[in-house]
């Protein structure tokens, strides 16, 4: 029987290039596994509303009602699914082959792993970091933490709860990382399992202020969150 996996994938289709970055990362996907072993179950949350009712390949693809969040369309995905795993992955992602039978292999070995990124030959190779090099466990954003594509096991959320969607965008990972060090929940990079990021593919498409919206403007919250226990002091201005 195969392998259940869930795909939430998040795109904003606001070209025809940026459409076909979901289509291209969406299609490695799919010729990553073998279908019978693995079994990919797709939600792709768009955020360009008048794209509907165009549907992905694949899979499902939903246009939520509610404004854009990086956090809560994550979680509208999460909520459409009931696999034992889940990945949560931006639109601007390169699959190898078996990708996905090599993260699966540290959750079976070791049974105090609850979550995994895979490695990225371009980003992490820039680290020093090298494929097949073993697993490197850690909550390092951009290092063990590949906040592009984040796999774990569904019940962890049992644990951690939804995703906060005071996260609009940046430091969404943070906050998930920080939660798992909190939570002493074991998090691994994979260097055997690949996808590559394109890097802020759509993000880098937006015009200055919904870039600053996107980015800078999440700070304060994230700081009046996590400042405090991270051993920085939060004041009132």
């Amino acid at each position: 029987m195969a392998t259940e996996i869930d795909i939430v994938i998040l795109s904003f289709a606001q070209t025809e290039e940026l459409k076909q970055v979901t289509v291209n990362c969406l299609n490695s996907l799919i010729a990553s596994e073998d279908p019978e072993l693995i079994k990919f179950n797709i939600i792709v949350v768009e955020s360009r509303k008048d794209l509907k009712p165009f549907q992905y390949e694949y899979g499902q693809t939903v246009y939520p009602d509610e404004s854009f969040g990086y956090n809560r369309y994550m979680n509208i995905g999460i909520s459409m699914t009931s696999a034992p795993y889940i990945c949560l992955c931006n639109n601007d992602l390169l699959f190898h082959a078996q990708w996905a039978t090599e993260i699966l292999k540290p959750f079976s070995t070791y049974r105090d792993v609850v979550s995994a990124s895979p490695m990225c030959t371009i980003h992490h190779t820039s680290l020093g970091v090298e494929p097949n090099s073993g697993l490197y466990p850690g909550y390092r954003e951009r290092v063990e933490v590949s906040g592009w594509c984040l796999f774990f096991k569904r019940n962890m959320l049992r644990l951690i709860g939804q995703l906060d969607e005071n996260f609009i965008f940046r430091h969404a990972s943070h906050d998930y990382t920080h939660l798992l060090s909190a939570l002493n929940l074991c998090h691994v990079l994979v260097t055997s399992s690949l996808v590559d990021h394109l890097d802020h593919t759509t993000l880098n498409k937006q015009k200055p202020e919904r870039f600053d919206e996107l980015m800078w403007k999440q700070d304060i919250y994230y700081e009046k969150k996590w400042g405090y226990r991270l051993g920085r002091k939060w004041e009132m201005l």
